[in-house]
Formats: structure tokens, C-alpha cells, sequence
């Protein structure tokens, strides 16, 4: 009972949350939100005995991907007007797109697919019990090909990702590594020689 108490609680919280990230005008307060939103669901994923995946979800999501999200809407200085302006144009289209995506969700994952009769409460596990290596064991041998295919859809998207954002500046001073690695003795240093002068001439100081 108090599991599921917990549950609801943490649920309406994470749809709360959710609902104000994308309602919020602010950027800052919508990514505020979101970090609400994670840690939340990682006190869901607490209860179904996931604690690395709830570790992680804090660690990585709010710890470096929020973080980062904050300090680029913050250096952006995005002007709120015209923001403000178009919630209320675009409000009912949202709200139908909404409908569509809550519909859909409750015929996929409806209670007579995942419902407490079909899929209950898990047991509780030992003391000893390691979901990090029930998950690296399922990751690594049942999932290994999903596993690898994410991991190269996700190289390609970084190199993907950084071939559009390279550009060539005029004015803008750049390396590049395969002429630094070419380089000579000769082309950098220059040796002069200089005849030899004594301290007894007179015209030396």
C-alpha cells in the first residue's frame, strides 16, 4: 500500500513536471522542470529495484546534459517575446497533438497490457542482488546487436553532428594537425652564423 502510494505520488509529481516543461515560458524554468522530471522518474525506477538506472539517470541527465542545456539557454539571452506571442495561436493545435499522443500511449500501454494482473509488483530481491549485472548480463548477451546498432546510429549522428557545425571562418586563426606533424627542423629554425668578436678591440665597449 505504501509502495503504491509513493507511486502515485512520484507520478503526479513527473506529470506535473512535464506538463510545465513545455508550457513554461521561461527556458530556464522549463529546464528547471525537466530536472524535476528526472529525478522523479528515477524515484520510480527506485522502487521497481532499478538503482543503477536511477543512478544514472541523475548522474548523466541532471548532472551534465541539464547542466549544460542551462548554461546554453542562459548564454543564448533568447528574446521571450516572441515566444509569449505565439502561446496562445499555437495553444489549440497543441492540445490536440496531446490528445493524439495520450490516446495512443493509453492503447499501447493500456492496464490490459501492463496492468498489476498482467505484470505485477516484482519480488524482492536479496541483499546480494546486483541489478548492474543482471543488466550488463542482458545487455551483453540477449541485447548485444540493439546494443551495438545504438552505439554506431549514435557515431554517426556526433560525426554527423560535427560536419555541419565546421565551418571555415575568414580571420580566424586554425591548426591543422597534419601540417604540424610535417614539420622540420628546418622549417622552424634557422642557424646564423656570426663571426667571433673580443672584448680588447677598442671600438668594443
Amino acid at each position: 500500500m505504501f509502495v503504491q502510494l509513493v507511486f502515485y505520488v512520484l507520478s503526479a509529481i513527473l506529470v506535473g513536471a512535464a506538463v510545465m516543461v513545455i508550457t513554461a515560458r521561461n527556458p530556464v524554468h522549463a529546464a528547471l522542470f525537466l530536472v524535476l522530471a528526472f529525478f522523479t522518474s528515477a524515484g520510480i525506477w527506485l522502487l521497481l529495484e532499478a538503482e543503477f538506472l536511477a543512478i544514472i539517470l541523475v548522474l548523466v541527465y541532471v548532472g551534465a546534459v541539464m547542466v549544460l542545456f542551462l548554461f546554453v539557454v542562459m548564454m543564448l539571452d533568447i528574446n521571450l517575446a516572441p515566444l509569449r506571442e505565439g502561446f496562445i495561436r499555437y495553444l489549440p493545435i497543441g492540445i490536440a497533438v496531446a490528445l493524439i499522443v495520450v490516446v495512443e500511449l493509453a492503447l499501447v500501454i493500456g492496464v490490459s497490457d501492463f496492468g498489476l494482473e498482467v505484470m505485477p509488483h516484482p519480488p524482492a530481491h536479496p541483499a546480494d542482488y546486483s541489478n548492474t549485472k543482471e543488466l550488463g548480463a542482458l545487455l551483453y548477451t540477449v541485447y548485444v546487436y540493439p546494443f551495438e546498432l545504438a552505439a554506431a546510429i549514435l557515431l554517426v549522428a556526433i560525426v554527423a553532428a560535427i560536419a555541419l557545425t565546421m565551418r571555415r571562418r575568414a580571420g580566424v586563426k586554425t591548426q591543422d594537425p597534419s601540417r604540424q606533424v610535417q614539420v622540420r627542423r628546418e622549417d622552424r629554425i634557422r642557424i646564423v652564423q656570426m663571426p667571433a668578436e673580443s672584448r680588447n678591440r677598442p671600438d668594443n665597449p
